[in-house]
């Protein structure tokens, strides 16, 4: 089970990631958006494999309407997802909102 913390700690040791605030809640910036806390103990990340996970583990990976219109934004239960395979889809996520230094 991974937590709020895990996110943090990955997305910090980054290069180039910073955190603050995005509508109320922890947020980690690539050069652009890379994560947020959407509540408690769900994070949004971005992904090219949104729908491939949402069909596989509908319980962890899933996307509300919000969503829609970004197609590969996708929220994540934490408490239904290690911590490696978090830090994959955050490294995925880094790269997608163009890791600092390296082009999109």
């Amino acid at each position: 089970m991974a937590t709020e913390e895990d996110v943090r700690r990955i997305c910090l040791d980054m290069h180039g990631v910073s955190e603050r605030s995005s509508w109320g809640q922890p947020a980690w910036f690539a050069k652009t958006l890379m994560a947020r806390i959407w509540e408690a103990g769900v994070v949004t990340v971005k992904t090219n494999e949104r729908e491939a996970l949402g069909a596989m583990e509908p319980d962890t990976y899933f996307w509300t309407p919000h969503h829609q219109q970004s197609p590969n934004l996708m929220l994540i239960r934490l408490e239904n997802i290690d911590v490696d395979e978090l830090d994959e889809l955050l490294q995925e996520s880094y790269r997608i909102a163009g890791a600092p230094g390296k082009p999109n």
